[in-house]
């Protein structure tokens, strides 16, 4: 004996057929026939009595009763000429799905009796059977995703801020290594002297750094401190510094000097 197929919990419903056939019902009989669809169709489309039909429309009275008889004469059809409706849409579909699933879990049953065969004929017994002892996968090494040499790990590594995009610096590193003539500890150190006391969001980036080869000006750290001191004895009060600027305010009017100006030319901002 075949088993029971389950319910279907999903009816498709073909919008367009279902809105030609019931242009000419109104809102209410829309509505009752929907109720009588879902009804059956969680009946394994069933045959159901009338009074079934009543109860599950929620009929009070005999209008809506009568409104129910209406809509099973037009869209349903009795079950030996009896007290009982089926809808003849609703039994094909669930014939056809019921058919369906039972192909599949055919198909299903045969594919795995065949690789059971399979791993108990002799040769093949990868599949033989639960007491099969499985292989020890072997681990596959993981790629090296690093893009990065060592050598530019080191520096990066080194620098007490780390601002702007890394892949850019690695970029302009390899550009300018050859000729920066120091070791990798000496660089990282210049670089962190420059920014001493900078705000971060003004430290330069590190790729913008290497590319204006501002390892070149180590002595300007000290001597901007010394420019800040004399214009502070000028009466002009120290704001920020961003890139190779100091910027300074007096009299409600902003400057800035360009520390690797030696002539240190005061520049209305």
């Amino acid at each position: 004996m075949d088993k029971e197929i389950n319910k279907f919990h999903a009816l498709q419903l073909f919008t367009d057929t279902f809105a030609a056939e019931t242009v000419h019902l109104t809102n209410k009989q829309i509505g009752i026939y929907i109720r009588l669809l879902c009804f059956a169709w969680t009946k394994n489309t069933k045959p159901f009595k009338t009074e079934a039909a009543y109860r599950i429309c929620q009929c009070i009275d005999d209008n809506c009763k009568i409104e129910v008889d209406n809509v099973l004469e037009e869209f349903f059809k009795r079950f030996d000429g009896k007290d009982s409706w089926y809808h003849k849409r609703l039994l094909a579909e669930y014939d056809y799905l019921t058919a369906k699933y039972k192909r599949k879990s055919a198909a299903g049953t045969k594919g795995a009796q065949m690789r059971y065969n399979k791993g108990t004929s002799g040769e093949d017994t990868v599949l033989a059977n639960s007491k099969t002892i499985a292989p020890i996968p072997i681990p596959k090494p993981k790629p090296n995703n690093n893009i990065y040499d060592p050598q530019f790990e080191k520096i990066w590594n080194l620098l007490e801020v780390r601002r702007g995009s890394k892949f850019k610096a690695h970029e302009i590193f390899n550009k300018v290594d050859g000729n920066i003539g120091l070791t990798i500890e000496e660089i990282a150190k210049i670089y962190n002297k420059q920014i001493l006391g900078v705000e971060d969001k003004f430290v330069p980036h590190f790729s913008t750094w290497l590319h204006q080869r501002r390892w070149e000006n180590e002595e300007t750290r000290d001597e901007g401190i010394s420019i800040r001191a004399k214009m502070e004895k000028l009466g002009y009060d120290f704001r920020y510094r961003e890139d190779s600027f100091d910027y300074f305010k007096k009299d409600g009017k902003e400057y800035k000097i360009d520390r690797y100006d030696k002539d240190h030319i005061i520049q209305k901002v």
